[in-house]
């Protein structure tokens, strides 16, 4: 039997694939050689692109993809690929790209797409199909019959169609087209806070309406705001999202969104990238001493729950991080976290069953189908220990023996299924998450989390000098994106902040050395979301708004800024220069949908404190806890946009630019303040390092 005529999903390194292997259909990947056999015998391709979390993408494999007769007409019609679009976000952007243009609307999961297969240009697509017709939609089986016979019988208007489905494409990688200036800092902040104010919930945070979703970049460039009344729409985001539904009380860890307007019944995946995200944001919330205690405390409680569930949950044998759990166990979205009145009372004594009904809303109505409570705490203690006649402290020590005990009842459940793979740059959101984390709360279990999974990449997925974005069998893995390049670096400059280590500042410039030769569109200095090897069809990709994840040319941008900074090389500089003039016109345009470029912009025009002190290594430990009172006097927090600190106690001679050249001014070490290029006077005395901060 030929290859094309069978399963080919067993062996896959993606778990989302494997999922997929016992499917009659004839599941293919997504590789040159499908792609020729496709091209070759003139037959369409269907791509269905989902991810192991996706709910409905379980939903269209039930029903469709395990029916014995739908997999016949697919297999008959079709060249059928399965795509995790989490491995190939590259390709799954384009399809989605294109279901906009044909469709006028965006796509989503699973994503079905048929597609020419002499040009790969998609002729239609959809998303969920149910295998009978439904709430609108065609019945499958009767779909792809219908497809097959349009594309055999109208292949001169799908050529038509093709060419300007490929000029809007084309059209949409070179917009927002270059402006001829970039505006400055103050005209892009101000537009920016007008829209989002504009969009901001006052009630619940967020943006107005539903589906809400967290947006951390969002979130991150409104706390580095000055104004205190614009934190304050950030904090009012992070208290709300930490109070009701959209926080897993129990186990710690964020879903991916709510359905609702106030965050109170999510949609129940877990993803590893929006935890690695939020986990600085909560830190830096539990760490600012303007606020009050209340919401400190709720910030702390949420940073740490994140931190416990990535360790308990999503940390793999060789450190790194797992990608997602699923929102679906024993085929329901959400049930291995609900829970009903008579389960809390059977998993509690009276006491405490007492007042865990009343923190988790067990006490009102049924918030989920009628029927089921899904846990909000959005009761304050105090509110808590007047009802139960109890002192705060009581309630707070009492509430969490109630949570452990539940916990420990519901991980006796049926789990949701964990997707193992590793994918490189979700794993260096979550190192960044971490060790900024640790930097701000002084947490060295945080710092140990990033350090191991940043050791586990630097083994498996940084290769004879090349970085890939997923740790794989070696057929199974996948060029590095720009996210991957990016996102590292950044996770590096944070780390070398917790610990220096002249190896891996070695490795930074290794990566971005790699980023600018891979990357860089020369004719307008932005950098391509994928390189010329991932032969990525239709478009490369370029943009400048964020999504789910951090705008890659943005924070590319950031940490270039910094390492040039840090080691005084231009040509990482004049990179960063470049890609934000290309992004000029996304500033102009669309600045609230550029969290991650407003803060890039910020720091071009402003470049960030760098404090590089360098002694003996018996000595660091003395400058460290100096360097953290200095910073706390003079209301400077490690990890934020303000200020890098680097204790280096290597030698000189190991160190590239700059810091090469410096010698250590005392034998007591040495501490000297600069921004951008330019640099203060060394301090040797660590008493004076306070003054000349405030300096």
């Amino acid at each position: 039997m030929s290859d094309f005529h069978r399963n080919m999903l067993a062996d896959a390194a993606s778990p989302y694939l494997r999922q997929h292997a016992g499917n009659p259909v004839h599941w293919q990947t997504w590789n040159a050689a499908t792609l020729a056999h496709a091209r070759e015998t003139d037959t369409p391709i269907l791509l269905s692109a989902g991810y192991s979390a996706c709910h409905w993408c379980h939903v269209m494999a039930h029903e469709s993809f395990e029916n014995p007769a739908i997999a016949r007409v697919m297999n008959a019609h079709f060249v059928c690929i399965k795509l995790d679009r989490e491995e190939r976000p590259d390709i799954d952007r384009v399809y989605q790209l294109a279901h906009q243009a044909l469709h006028g609307r965006g796509g989503g999961w699973p994503l079905t797409a048929f597609i020419d297969p002499q040009d790969l240009v998609p002729f239609f697509t959809g998303t969920y199909f149910p295998p009978a017709p439904r709430h609108g939609l065609p019945a499958f089986g009767d779909l792809l019959v219908h497809v097959r016979d349009y594309f055999d019988a109208h292949r001169d208007a799908l050529r038509e169609q093709a060419t300007a489905l490929r000029e809007w494409l084309a059209q949409v990688e070179s917009n927002p087209a270059p402006a001829s200036a970039l505006p400055d800092v103050a005209t892009t902040q101000a537009l920016a806070l007008e829209q989002f104010t504009a969009n901001f919930d006052p009630q619940h945070g967020g943006s107005a309406g539903a589906p809400k979703f967290p947006r951390a970049a969002e979130l991150e460039w409104l706390l580095g705001l000055p104004d205190a009344g614009t934190r304050n729409m950030a904090h009012l985001t992070l208290r709300q999202m930490a109070q009701r539904g959209l926080q897993d009380h129990l186990g710690g860890g964020f879903f991916r969104y709510c359905v609702d307007a106030d965050w109170t019944i999510p949609h129940f995946e877990k993803m590893l990238y929006d935890n690695a995200q939020l986990l600085p944001a909560y830190a830096r919330a539990a760490a600012d001493a303007a606020l009050d205690a209340g919401t400190r405390t709720l910030a702390h409680r949420a940073a740490s729950g994140i931190v416990d569930w990535i360790e308990r949950e999503m940390t793999l044998a060789d450190g790194t991080f797992a990608s997602s759990l699923d929102a679906d166990s024993e085929h329901e979205e959400g049930k291995f976290y609900l829970w009903t009145r008579g389960a809390m009372a059977g998993a509690l004594d009276a006491p405490h069953a007492a007042l865990a009904l009343a923190a988790y809303g067990l006490d009102r109505a049924p918030n989920f189908e009628a029927r089921a409570w899904h846990l909000v705490r959005d009761e304050s203690l105090d509110t808590l220990a007047t009802s139960t006649r109890r002192s705060p402290e009581d309630t707070a020590r009492a509430l969490e023996e109630a949570r452990q005990s539940l916990l420990a009842v519901r991980m006796r459940r049926t789990p949701p299924n964990r997707d193992d793979k590793t994918l490189t740059a979700w794993n260096a959101l979550a190192i960044t998450g971490l060790a900024r984390s640790a930097l701000m709360l002084d947490d060295a279990r945080r710092a140990a989390l990033a350090q191991r999974a940043l050791e586990g990449l630097r083994h498996d997925a940084w290769l004879d000098g090349t970085l890939y974005a997923n740790i794989a069998p070696p057929a199974a893995r996948i060029p590095g994106f720009l996210d991957d390049h990016a996102f590292l670096l950044d996770a590096l400059l944070e780390t070398l902040q917790w610990r220096f280590d002249p190896q891996h500042l070695a490795w930074a410039t290794a990566l971005a050395d790699a980023l600018l030769e891979r990357f860089v569109d020369p004719a307008s200095g932005a950098f391509w979301f994928a390189a010329a090897e991932h032969a990525t069809p239709l478009a490369r990709g370029r943009q400048y708004t964020d999504d789910a994840l951090p705008n890659g040319n943005a924070v590319a941008i950031r940490a270039l800024l910094r390492l040039g900074h840090l080691i005084g090389e231009t040509r990482y500089l004049d990179a960063a220069e470049r890609a934000l003039q290309a992004g000029a016109a996304a500033l102009t345009q669309l600045p609230a949908a550029c969290p991650t470029l407003l803060r890039a912009q910020a720091e071009a025009a402003h470049p960030r404190r760098q404090l590089v002190v360098r002694c003996a290594p018996e000595q660091a430990a003395a400058w460290r806890a100096t360097v953290r009172t200095a910073l706390a006097e003079n209301n400077l927090s490690p990890a934020t946009d303000a200020i890098d600190v680097f204790v280096i106690d290597a030698p000189a001679g190991a160190l590239p630019g700059v810091l090469g050249a410096r010698a250590v001014a005392s034998a007591s070490g040495s501490a000297q303040l600069c921004t951008g290029l330019t640099c203060q006077l060394s301090v040797t005395d660590p008493a004076k390092l306070s003054d000349a901060l405030r300096a």
